[in-house]
């Protein structure tokens, strides 16, 4: 596994691969900062930021033709969303690329799995677009991933993340 802290263990399953399948995914900014936006009356009002990490999340197969997210939030300080990804074994093998950045990917991707190419590409845009326009942001190191084994789970996931801004004054990334 390619990790630049050779000593801290996997959060992952190691049991699963990571490249096909539907996961709960969470990531939070650092030191939890209101940096997405606020809540009012039940309602995310997102800043710039939170705007355009809503927009990735939104487009996110035109840079992941592997991966959709049909549920998503933006919160003032992490993001929940449902995230499928759809490279089976052998096909992750055979996903094409279009450039040396691609290749590096695809082989990251078969270390860390397809999951975390995407979220690591997800939130190293929201950074750029950050440090493009000036804005203070940063990240929690990693993300949160569950993997949705059944359709009662993914209801309720799919529940929790609707609801979220409404019970923001009882969410415990608040």
């Amino acid at each position: 596994m390619h990790t630049d802290h050779p000593d801290r263990k996997s959060p992952r399953a190691q049991w699963h691969d990571y490249n096909c399948g539907l996961y709960f995914v969470t990531f939070c900014t650092k030191n939890r900062e209101h940096y997405f936006g606020t809540v009012a009356n039940g309602k995310m009002q997102l800043t710039e930021i939170g705007q355009y990490a809503d927009l990735q999340l939104q487009n996110v197969t035109t840079h992941y033709p592997y991966a959709k997210i049909p549920v998503w939030v933006v919160m003032p300080n992490h993001i929940h969303a449902i995230v499928g990804i759809h490279v089976c074994r052998d096909a992750a093998r055979h996903v094409p690329t279009k450039g040396k950045r691609d290749t590096k990917m695809q082989i990251i991707a078969v270390h860390q799995g397809w999951l975390s190419v995407c979220m690591g590409g997800i939130k190293s845009a929201i950074t750029r677009y950050a440090n493009e326009n000036n804005i203070p942001f940063a990240w929690q190191l990693r993300f949160y991933d569950h993997i949705i084994r059944n359709e009662h789970e993914l209801e309720c996931i799919n529940q929790y993340i609707r609801c979220n801004p409404a019970n923001w004054k009882t969410d415990r990334f608040c």
